[in-house]
């Protein structure tokens, strides 16, 4: 009988080097403290990331990983999954090197299906090289790349993801260990690309960014936590709601009870609503709470599976005459 693994067994003998309050270290202690709840052997978990902050996580877990180079990921990613699918391979990524010169890979990584497990860590900032505006910051953010505000629009990284084709997206928080390590072993649990945003700080260059859906005093009215089956409600009071307005159709807050709404005229969230999940991924605040937890999932097949299923097609045919092809087509006997 296999001894059963610990946190420790995850941990590797590498100084780990973020700077003194980075949200990565509060992601890298709940994935190594899933990783055995999952019952996985060890030596099946890759781990694949590409340039940044965030990309150091290899060098932090006791299993295989490639530290590739920037935004190349998901492609290396897809070749390892591809050479062995019995493989769970997981790729580590930030709001730079995920979306700005990675976007490419990531769409087609999420339009193709593959099954991976991505976490993109979003501190809407580039942190490693020393806090220029990425792809996520917000408009007007002041930084080295952009010092009177950046006039960029962001993207909103769940949006993309649910627009490529994800079958899995999810958005969870940093230091919320218990949902983080609930959406991460809910998309290991998922068959297909599995796309999971974890808001995180950056104390250097972005500090605060998120602290209105982290700050305890105030997360409740800033941020949803969906749950499927189960009526869009918030707040510290949960007496506020989230409903689509008929007219308009466009979501709306509400107050419930006394002469407000009622909880029956609420939305109710359903992980298999796309369109819902793609209003839920774009509401921001103030006007909004954010929303966290399983925004979407389906189940259809994806790229390794299709792939697996062809080649063993074509190995079922019935075998060819090698000289009769070569011979075939337009070919002369020189005597």
């Amino acid at each position: 009988m296999n001894q059963a693994l610990t946190v420790k067994d995850y941990a590797t003998d590498q100084e780990v080097r973020w700077c003194p309050g980075c949200g990565d270290y509060a992601i890298l202690k709940t994935v190594q403290k899933l990783l055995p709840e999952l019952g996985a052997p060890k030596e099946n978990q890759v781990f694949v990331s590409g340039i940044g902050c965030s990309s150091r996580f290899p060098y932090y877990m006791n299993t295989y990983g490639f530290h590739t180079i920037h935004g190349r990921a998901p492609a290396v990613a897809t070749g390892v999954k591809l050479a062995n699918p019995e493989l769970d391979v997981w790729v580590v990524t930030g709001d730079g090197d995920g979306f700005s010169i990675g976007g490419n890979h990531m769409l087609h990584v999420l339009r193709r299906n593959i099954d991976l497990q991505i976490l993109l860590f979003n501190n809407e900032i580039y942190g490693l090289t020393k806090g220029q505006y990425s792809p996520t910051s917000a408009k007007g953010t002041r930084s080295p790349s952009s010092p009177a505000g950046s006039i960029d629009l962001p993207l909103v990284p769940c949006e993309v993801a649910l627009a490529a084709g994800a079958t899995f997206v999810a958005r969870s928080i940093d230091t919320e260990a218990k949902h983080l390590g609930s959406c991460v072993r809910r998309s290991y649990e998922h068959k297909g690309a599995a796309f999971v945003e974890i808001l995180q700080n950056c104390p250097i260059y972005n500090d605060g960014v998120f602290e209105q859906v982290k700050d305890r005093k105030i997360a409740t009215d800033n941020r949803v936590e969906l749950e499927h089956g189960k009526p869009l409600v918030f707040g510290a009071e949960r007496n506020k709601g989230i409903r689509l307005d008929g007219q308009t159709l466009r979501l709306e807050v509400v107050e419930l009870g006394g002469e407000g709404a009622e909880e029956a005229g609420l939305l109710v969230h359903d992980e298999s609503n796309k369109i819902l999940a793609q209003l839920l991924a774009t509401m921001r605040g103030p006007e909004f709470p954010v929303a966290v937890g399983v925004l979407y999932r389906e189940r259809k097949a994806g790229y390794v599976e299709d792939s697996c299923e062809q080649q063993l097609s074509i190995r079922s045919r019935e075998q060819g005459d090698l000289k009769e092809l070569l011979h075939s087509g337009n070919t002369w006997q020189v005597d």
